[in-house]
């Protein structure tokens, strides 16, 4: 019998039979602002579990460590527990949010090269960035870690950004998370979708992610659905 473990803005964890296992189940819960405006939003759920399921599986047999094991159902998936490390890694290729409201660029203006950035992840400060002295500092991992991150991240970078323009699709930034498995490895997990990525279209430069429902655009299904099509149309 699962027994739910925690509740997230947009998923929910379970026990297994498996200790070092959980089950994971997506909702259709849209959030943004860290959390302060909610909406519940029909097939949200069940789009972001096939299209981080699809990556997470396109990441692993490119030699990337997920805790991805196998999607269940619909808004369900099997991952490996991880001791999650209280970072969110982001990387951006083009300027948007943030970066282009820091820096007064234009909306997506190439950027020379990837730029990695780390916050610290609490919703409650409100994700502060943090530079590498910090996270020695606060002791939240060590010096090799932060390269291990950093150079994964960047390999992700790359993997994706491959894969999206396959799917005549930009990848403009995404912020992903990392733990430690049962054998202490720094492993990807969390998830990789349309709520965590900027993703527009090559062509139309039309937003396909949660930038729709941050912006109050309009229905954010419909990209998100296009998205999907698309991975699965170039993974399969």
């Amino acid at each position: 019998m699962s027994t739910l473990i925690s509740e997230g803005k947009t998923k929910k964890l379970y026990t297994t039979n498996d200790e070092n296992i959980i089950k994971v189940a997506y909702t259709n819960h849209a959030t943004a602002l860290n959390g302060k405006r909610k909406e519940d939003i029909d097939q949200k759920g069940t789009l972001n579990n096939r299209i981080s399921s699809l990556i997470f599986a396109y990441l692993a047999k490119n030699g990337i460590k997920t805790c991805f094991i196998e999607q269940l159902s619909e808004t369900e998936q099997l991952n490996k527990k991880l001791t999650m490390i209280p970072l969110e890694v982001i990387i951006r290729n083009l300027a948007s949010g943030s970066f282009q409201k820091k820096f007064g660029t234009d909306y997506l203006a190439e950027l020379k090269q990837p730029v990695q950035e780390f916050c610290l992840k609490s919703d409650e400060l409100d994700d502060p960035f943090m530079n590498n002295d910090q996270i020695l500092a606060l002791d939240i991992v060590t010096e090799d870690q932060i390269e291990e991150l950093r150079q994964t991240a960047f390999k992700i970078n790359t993997l994706l950004k491959e894969l999206f323009i396959k799917a005549n699709i930009l990848l403009v930034d995404f912020k992903i998370e990392f733990g430690f498995d049962a054998d202490g490895n720094i492993v990807l997990g969390d998830e990789i979708s349309p709520d965590s990525c900027r993703l527009v279209d090559k062509d139309t430069k039309q937003s396909l992610d949660k930038d729709v429902f941050r912006k109050n655009l309009g229905d954010i299904i419909e990209g998100y659905q296009t998205v999907l099509a698309r991975l699965e149309a170039e993974i399969n």
